[in-house]
C-alpha cells in the first residue's frame, strides 16, 4: 500500500511566525508529529510519502503515486484540510482522515471514505483490518484511552529536518484539570498517561542520530499533569542531556502550579528546558472561577510567573477575552497584567466555544451558539453570544493586541523580562551555525538600522552586552519575534474589524446581549 500523508496548511496566526522563521531560513515552526506517529503505527511494509503543505506544494506526481491518502489536522487547519479531502476525492483516491478536528467535528469531514477518530493506537488497527478486508469506507471510534507506553517511535526519517525551526516529541496525554472551554480533556481525558522515560529518551536519541540540534518542543498539553512520572523522566533526561552535551533546548506547556514545585522547576532547568507556555487566560478571578480554571486562583499569578522566570525558564502565556460575566475594560486589564509581568509572548484571542467541550454543551443548551462550527485563530470573531456587547469585546481585543505588540512597548517589555530571567545552568554553548550568524545579522540590520525603534534597540542591546552577555542569543531571539508581530497586528485589526462590520450589518436576531 502506498500511503500519502498530507498535513494541511496553517493560516497566518499568532504562532505562524513567517517573517521570524525567514530569518533562520525555515519554512514552518514544527513538523506534523501526529502524522509521523500514525506512519509508525501503520504496517511498516507499506510505503509512505509525507507532504507537509506548510513547506511544499502537493504535486500531481504525489497524487498519482498514492493508493491511499491520509490527512490529519487541527481545527485551525480545517479550511485546507477540507480542500485536500475534495482534491483527493476528485482524483478517485481513497481518503482517510483523523486527528483532533475530525474527532470533535466528524460531521464536517464526511466526504472522506474513512474516519479514524479518537486515539490511533486503538482505532488505526481497526482501520488496517478494514483495508485488508477490502472495505472502501468506515468509521472507527473508541471510548477507551490507550496506554502510550506501547506507542512506537515516530517516523522522523520521513521529515525534511531542514524545513523546521523545532522538532516535536510527546511524553504524556491528558490533563487533570477541567477548564470549561478546553477540548484537551475531551480528546485525551483527565487522567494523564505518560510514556516510560526510556521511550522518550529513545525518541530524543532518534532525532539526535538524524542530526537534529536545537529546539525541541515537548508538545504535552500539560507536561506536569503527572508530576511523579515527570520527575522520574527528568532524573534520567538530566543525565542523557549532560552526556550528549545539551544538544536540545526544550520548550513545553504546563499549568501555573509549576511555580509551587521548586524541585520540579530545578529539574526542568537542569534538563535545559528554556521556555514554558502557561494558560493564564485572564487576571479576573471571577472569570477564572466561572470557567472552572481553579488552578489559577490558588496562588498570586504575578508571583508565580516571576518565580518561574527567575528559576531560568522563559514564560509564554495565553490570554482570552470574552468570558461570561466579564466586566468592561478586560482588554486593558490583560495589557496591564502583561506589562506587570513583562511576558514577551502573550498569545491573546477572543473566546471560542470548541465542539464537545463543556462550554459548547452549555451554550448549546442556552441557545447561544451562532453556528455549528468553530475556529481558534486569533483573527476570528466569537462563535457565540457573549454576556456583554460583542462590539465592546472586539474593540477591546483589537486595541489591547495593538498595545501589546506596539514595537517600542514590545522591545521595552522584552528587555525588562530578559533582565529578570534566571541565568543559564549547565548547558554548553554550541558553536553558532552559519544559519544563526545570518539570522543575528539580519536582526541587527532590520531592528538596529531600518526600524524606527533603532535607538531603543541599541540602548537596550548595549545594556544586555554589559550586564548579561552570555544570554545574548536568547535576547536577540525575543527581539526577532517582533518581525512577525509588527505585521500580524495589522492583520488582526483588519480581519476582526471586517468581521465585526459584517456581523453588525447582518443584524441577526441573536445580537442582543444575554442577561
Amino acid at each position: 500500500m502506498r500511503a500519502l500523508l498530507l498535513y494541511p496548511l496553517f493560516p497566518k496566526s499568532f504562532w505562524s511566525f513567517e517573517k521570524t522563521l525567514a530569518l533562520v531560513d525555515c519554512k514552518a515552526l514544527m513538523p506534523p508529529l501526529g502524522l509521523i506517529t500514525v506512519a509508525a503505527i501503520l504496517p511498516q511494509s507499506w510505503e509512505f510519502k509525507l507532504v507537509d503543505h506548510n513547506i511544499q506544494e502537493i504535486t500531481e506526481s504525489d497524487w498519482d503515486w498514492a493508493e491511499l491518502v491520509i490527512i490529519s489536522g487541527m481545527i485551525v487547519q480545517k479550511s485546507d484540510m477540507l480542500t485536500q479531502i475534495l482534491a483527493a476525492k476528485s482524483r478517485n483516491k481513497l481518503v482517510a482522515v483523523g486527528g483532533p478536528y475530525a474527532t470533535t467535528s466528524p460531521q464536517e469531514v464526511e466526504a472522506a471514505d474513512f474516519l479514524i477518530l479518537d486515539e490511533g493506537e486503538i482505532t488505526l488497527p481497526m482501520f488496517i483490518a478494514a483495508v485488508e478486508r477490502g472495505d472502501r469506507s468506515g468509521i472507527f471510534r473508541s471510548t477507551e484511552k490507550p496506554a502510550v507506553t506501547e506507542t512506537p517511535i515516530p517516523r522522523y526519517d520521513l521529515l525534511d529536518l531542514t524545513a523546521y525551526d523545532n522538532m516535536s516529541v510527546q511524553f504524556s496525554r491528558g490533563c487533570p484539570f477541567q477548564c470549561e472551554f478546553c477540548d484537551i480533556i475531551v480528546l485525551y481525558g483527565r487522567k494523564p498517561r505518560t510514556k516510560n522515560p526510556e521511550q522518550l529518551l529513545a525518541e530524543l536519541e532518534c532525532i539526535y542520530n538524524l542530526g537534529w540540534r536545537g529546539a525541541v518542543f515537548m508538545v504535552d498539553d500539560n507536561f506536569i499533569g503527572n508530576k511523579r512520572n515527570v520527575k522520574l523522566l527528568l532524573q534520567e533526561l538530566k543525565v542523557w542531556m549532560a552526556e550528549k552535551g545539551y544538544p536540545f533546548g526544550l520548550t513545553t506547556e504546563a499549568s501555573v502550579d509549576l511555580a509551587q514545585d521548586d524541585e520540579l522547576m530545578k529539574l526542568m532547568v537542569e534538563c535545559n528546558f528554556k521556555k514554558v507556555f502557561l494558560g493564564i487566560e485572564t487576571p479576573d478571578q471571577d472569570s477564572l472561577a466561572l470557567t472552572s480554571k481553579f488552578q489559577n486562583t490558588r496562588d498570586p499569578l504575578i508571583e508565580s510567573i516571576n518565580k518561574i522566570t527567575t528559576a531560568g525558564m522563559q514564560v509564554m502565556a495565553g490570554f482570552i477575552i470574552g468570558f461570561d460575566g466579564e466586566k468592561p475594560h478586560a482588554g486593558d486589564r490583560i495589557v496591564q497584567f502583561v506589562e506587570q509581568t513583562n511576558i514577551p509572548l502573550a498569545m491573546f484571542s477572543m473566546l471560542q466555544a470548541l465542539p464537545s467541550t463543556a462550554l459548547w454543551d452549555r451554550l448549546e443548551k442556552e441557545g447561544r451558539l451562532l453556528n455549528g462550527s468553530a475556529n481558534i485563530n486569533q483573527t476570528t470573531l466569537m462563535n457565540f453570544v457573549p454576556t456583554r456587547n460583542i462590539e465592546d469585546i472586539a474593540t477591546e481585543y483589537v486595541n489591547a493586541f495593538w498595545k501589546l505588540y506596539d514595537p517600542a512597548a514590545y522591545l521595552e517589555r522584552v528587555f525588562r523580562y530578559y533582565m529578570m530571567l534566571g541565568a543559564i545552568q549547565n548547558s554548553k554553548s554550541l558553536r553558532p551555525s552559519w544559519k544563526t550568524i545570518r539570522a543575528l545579522g539580519l536582526i541587527l540590520w532590520k531592528q538596529g538600522v531600518v526600524a524606527n525603534t533603532r535607538g531603543l534597540f541599541w540602548k537596550n542591546l548595549i545594556q544586555v552586552l554589559v550586564k548579561k552577555p552570555r544570554q545574548l542569543e536568547i535576547y536577540l531571539t525575543l527581539c526577532a519575534y517582533l518581525e512577525h508581530f509588527t505585521e500580524y497586528r495589522f492583520i488582526v485589526k483588519e480581519q476582526i474589524n471586517t468581521q465585526l462590520a459584517n456581523y453588525i450589518a447582518s443584524k441577526p436576531e441573536v445580537e442582543r446581549v444575554v442577561s
